[in-house]
């Protein structure tokens, strides 16, 4: 004959076996569709860089679904996520990027943005790399009122190197 007991002890491992099964099935999807959204937001997380026979050195950057150019890269040997942006004077850093890179505040300066006037502090920056592009000493501004996680890299960075737009594709060139 059945035990009453054994067949509720049953049904409680068959519902803890089916809450498991879901828990592990929802974890796997939210860790493949944030991988699948970030690479979505950041299609230059792996950079490659090719290097002419004349010593130039080129980085391709994909362009994102919003139309932003996002890649990974370095400032100080630590890495960052940098939207490249041609409208900004300087390297723009929230204030929360400069403390995790270990920025100290400078002087501050009025900066002018798409909000309006706020306030930033200069500071500069040893080196600063996209892929095997680096450059050494790079003006820039911590700036406590940007609320991204990407560093926002400017004129500053740029206007050393050589960039040209080509549809969805920037090629940067040193």
């Amino acid at each position: 004959m059945v035990n009453e007991d054994d067949v509720q002890e049953q049904k409680r491992m068959g519902t803890a076996m089916q809450v498991l099964a879901w828990t592990v099935l929802l974890a796997l999807g939210i860790f493949f569709f944030s991988d699948f959204l970030e690479k979505q937001h950041n299609p230059n997380q792996s950079l490659q860089t090719r290097y002419t026979d004349d010593g130039i050195r080129e980085v391709v950057l994909q362009r994102n679904k919003s139309g932003h150019y996002v890649t990974a890269g370095k400032i100080n040997g630590k890495p960052v996520t940098f939207m490249l942006d041609t409208g900004a004077t300087g390297v723009a850093i929230p204030e929360s990027q400069a403390v995790k890179l270990g920025l100290r505040r400078g002087a501050a300066f009025p900066t002018q943005t798409a909000n309006g006037m706020s306030k930033s502090y200069a500071a500069t920056l040893d080196r600063v790399s996209v892929g095997g592009i680096e450059l050494y000493d790079i003006s820039a501004g911590i700036t406590p009122g940007l609320k991204t996680k990407e560093i926002l890299l400017g004129m500053s960075f740029l206007k050393h190197i050589e960039f040209t737009q080509r549809g969805d594709t920037l090629t940067l060139r040193q």
